[in-house]
C-alpha cells in the first residue's frame, strides 16, 4: 500500500504535468513564465532541514546526474514559435510520450530503491532528480526564447510594450 501510493500521486501529477504544458503552448511565452518554476521549486530544498531526507554525497551526485540525462529530452522536445507576432512553446507530440516514459522509469525506480532506501531519503533523492531535470530544461528554454526573441526584434515584428501605469491625464 505505502508503494502504490506515491505511484498513484506520481501518475497523477504527470498528468498534470502534461495538461499544464497543453494550455501553456495555447498562451505566448514569457521569460516570468520560463524562470520561475525552478525559482519556486527551489522553496522544496527545505526538506532538507529535516535529517532524514538528506541523501549521502552519491546518492545526491546520482539523481542530479540522471536529473540532467533526463533533462535532454525534454531539452529536444521543447522548441518555441512565432505565431502573430509572439512567441509560443511549440506542441510536441513527443513531449506526452517521453513525459509517460519519464513517468514510467520514476516508478520502476521508487519500486526498486525503495526497498533499500529509507522512504523519507528516496524523496529527497527524486526531489534532486526532478530538480536536476527542470533546471537545465529551463535554462535552455531562456537561450531558445531570447534567441527567438531577437529572431522577432530583428524581423520589425511587433514590439510590445507592457506598463503598469496610466497615461497622465492632458493639462
Amino acid at each position: 500500500m505505502l508503494l502504490l501510493i506515491p505511484i498513484v500521486l506520481a501518475i497523477v501529477m504527470g498528468g498534470i504535468a502534461l495538461l499544464v504544458r497543453m494550455k501553456a503552448s495555447k498562451k505566448p511565452a514569457s521569460l516570468k513564465k520560463i524562470i520561475l518554476p525552478p525559482i519556486f521549486m527551489s522553496t522544496g530544498f527545505l526538506m532538507f532541514l529535516y535529517e532524514p531526507t538528506r541523501p549521502a554525497s552519491l546518492q545526491i551526485a546520482e539523481a542530479l546526474a540522471v536529473g540532467m540525462i533526463f533533462s535532454i529530452f525534454l531539452i529536444a522536445t521543447s522548441k518555441f514559435e512565432i505565431r502573430d507576432g509572439q512567441i509560443f512553446l511549440q506542441r510536441s507530440k513527443a513531449f506526452m510520450f517521453i513525459l509517460m516514459g519519464l513517468l514510467i522509469i520514476r516508478v520502476a525506480f521508487r519500486a526498486f530503491l525503495g526497498k533499500d532506501i529509507n522512504p523519507e531519503e528516496l524523496s529527497g533523492m527524486f526531489f534532486l532528480l526532478a530538480y536536476g531535470m527542470i533546471l537545465p530544461w529551463r535554462i535552455s528554454m531562456y537561450f531558445s526564447y531570447r534567441k527567438i526573441e531577437k529572431q522577432l526584434h530583428n524581423s520589425g515584428g511587433p514590439t510590445v510594450i507592457s506598463t503598469n501605469r496610466e497615461p497622465a491625464p492632458y493639462k
